[in-house]
């Protein structure tokens, strides 16, 4: 267990590592540019190259339009001169022309990209959740992996494509650039080296603003996850009744409100101070444009340029200083974009701890032998957090639960009943001790294979809201089209009779969420336990555990359910959890846990005989219904 938490513990050691801004971090960042490209590329490959052409096309066009301007004002300064207005029909004509291209190039580079974004955004979340489903449940526990799952959900969707459209930009603001500086070098050679250095201050405050909003929204996540779960309270048919009937509602809109007007609080200082910078240093660009303004009209009165060439040098000027700007802030921008694009690739590092072994033995139904047998050797665990001396989960819990045999755990709330089948199934991994199914440590076994061949319901089991068939057919998600195996399923549970009266029957969607009222239903707590409990039965496993099986049954359908006992768990071994004595009573043995020890073992007439701490739990019960 201890491994298990470690992959957690290195995904948000950055979180607090790196709390100071520094310009050597920018080359490091961009390292990931590849790995960005490579992700866009593998989208779509046409998409991307034709993204990359029309940026490199709109990169020329800026000078063509230049120089044509100038070429328009020259013309028709002659065509007044010479009264001849045929000097300004092709100048024009190709003006309008470059125009059109680069209307159309800009239209169609947007059209590429916005398609292209939405593809890598459906890759990455399809990435996310395939990684998600490999990671052990010890990452899911831990808030602050979760903080960094949710970061690389919200905030990488988007950046991928923008990133690489960002990059494409940058190297159509440096040919851009490039053909600029080449033309203004004709008039002085210092007019370029004012344009590009005036935006470099511009540039460093930027790139340390984009650092700080990015500590922002790592330090916000976990209230930002905290006022969803209000949003989710109070927008869910789940919680209604109790948020209704507790008045809850002011309670939990005054918690979100406060936390949305901190964290707007927050947000608006940093944007403020943000915006003031930029303005000042855009106004510091301004005037040094001015004086570049100032210097080619002071050319042309004393006739060193022409008119054309007052337009041509004055719009250059301008043009190169905002494409310096563009080329500083596209740098920027992607440098705060990689930022969270880091996010993602950091996540989707994070490996699972809780692994096949690169051997594995392929679980068999083990033969109803002695040794075929599931066993815990002086298992001892603790949840990550938890301090062992104390809070120990498990303490060096041993026991056998025979091939075919019938085994109930009982014991008080947090006595350890519920952990040992999360180990048992190999969600967890035991801080010490051995777990063996037919002789073999489970760890030997393939994992995939190891969970197929067990059948468990949890007590906090998933309502899907799904139809009743796939609700059922998801306990064996290879047969999950068959009917016939879903209902002898149901029929096991008692779900069937609560199936046969819905709408369109197993093909009825169960809660309400998705369809209308007429397409779908919402279930009693006792029915939803009912098709969990089918859902169990569906697996047809040689290892069945239910965890408080009929908690939410009322006594009859408890009753049912347990007359047929013997007959719905035969061939298999069985493993459940009940505060229910008339339920425990069925087993072959019971097994006593307290404080993660087992305290007592045997079966229900020994028990009552020792007059231990099962007795004294049986008796407090039966003496209720006296």
């Amino acid at each position: 267990m201890k491994q298990s938490t470690g992959m957690a513990n290195r995904l948000v050691s950055g979180q607090q590592a790196e709390e100071t801004f520094s310009f050597k971090k920018i080359p490091a960042t961009f390292a990931r540019l590849p790995r960005v490209l490579y992700l866009v590329w593998s989208t779509n490959r046409g998409l991307t190259i034709a993204l990359g052409l029309l940026n490199l096309l709109q990169g020329v066009t800026p000078a063509f339009s230049i120089s044509i301007t100038a070429l328009v004002i020259d013309r028709v300064v002659q065509a007044i001169r010479f009264q001849t207005p045929s000097l300004i029909w092709w100048p024009v004509g190709l003006q309008v022309g470059i125009m059109l291209v680069s209307s159309l190039l800009s239209t169609c580079s947007g059209l590429v990209q916005q398609i292209l974004q939405e593809q890598v955004s459906n890759r990455v979340q399809l990435e996310i959740l395939k990684k998600a489903s490999t990671l052990d449940l010890a990452f899911f526990e831990n808030p602050e992996s979760y903080d960094k799952m949710r970061q690389a959900t919200n905030q990488s969707l988007y950046q991928p494509t923008v990133l690489i459209a960002q990059t494409f930009g940058l190297g159509q603001a440096l040919i851009t650039l490039t053909s600029l500086l080449f033309l203004l070098l004709h008039l002085a050679w210092w007019l370029a080296l004012i344009a590009l250095l005036v935006p470099l201050p511009a540039f460093f405050f930027n790139t340390s603003y984009g650092w700080r909003g990015y500590q922002l929204v790592r330090r916000q996540s976990p209230e930002r996850r905290l006022m969803n779960y209000f949003t989710t309270l109070l927008t869910t048919d789940i919680y209604h009744k109790e948020i209704k009937l507790f008045n809850l509602s002011d309670l939990f809109i005054t918690r979100f409100w406060k936390l949305a007007t901190r964290l707007y609080q927050q947000d608006k200082q940093l944007a403020l101070c943000r915006a003031l910078t930029s303005f000042g240093w855009s106004n510091f660009s301004t005037l040094a444009n001015g004086g570049i303004y100032l210097y080619v009209a002071l050319q042309a009165v004393l006739g060193r340029v022409t008119l054309g060439g007052l337009t041509l040098y004055t719009q250059m000027a301008t043009q190169v200083g905002q494409n310096v700007q563009h080329i500083l802030a596209s740098i920027s921008s992607t440098y705060e974009n990689t930022l969270y694009v880091n996010l993602l690739f950091e996540f989707l590092a994070a490996q699972p701890q809780i692994i096949s072994p690169a051997a594995s033995q392929l679980f068999e139904l083990p033969e109803h032998t002695p040794e075929s047998a599931i066993e815990f050797r002086n298992v001892s665990f603790t949840y990550p957090g938890k301090n062992p001396e104390t809070e120990g989960a498990l303490r060096q819990v041993s026991f056998t639960i025979k091939a075919g045999e019938a085994v109930a755990l009982v014991g008080s709330n947090g006595a350890g009943k519920t952990t040992l089948v999360k180990l048992l199934t190999r969600l967890y991994e035991p801080d010490e001790g051995e777990i063996l199914i037919d002789g073999r440590k489970i760890q030997e076994y393939n994992l995939e294979t190891l969970r197929q061949r067990i059948g468990v319901i949890f007590q906090d089991y998933v309502t899907y809201y799904l139809t009743a068939r796939e609700n059922i057919g998801v306990g064996r998600v290879e047969e999950i089209e068959s009917r016939e195996l879903v209902m002898k399923a149901a029929h096991k549970s008692g779900a069937s009779a609560v199936i046969e009266k819905l709408p369109q029957g197993y093909e009825t969607t169960l809660g309400r969420w998705f369809k209308s009222i007429q397409e779908s239903t919402q279930l009693s707590g006792g029915e939803w336990q009912k098709i969990a409990l089918a859902r169990a039965f569906m697996r047809d496993a040689p290892i069945l555990i239910l965890d408080e099986p009929t908690s939410s049954l009322d006594a009859r359908a408890e009753y049912e359910v347990f007359q047929q006992f013997r007959t719905l768990t035969a061939q298999k071994t069985t493993l459940f959890i009940s505060h229910r004595f008339s339920t425990v009573r069925q087993a072959d043995r019971i097994v006593v846990l307290e404080n993660g020890r087992i305290v007592e073992n045997g079966t229900h007439e020994e028990l009552l005989a020792v007059g231990g701490h099962y007795a004294e739990l049986f008796h407090l019960q039966a003496e209720a219904y006296r």
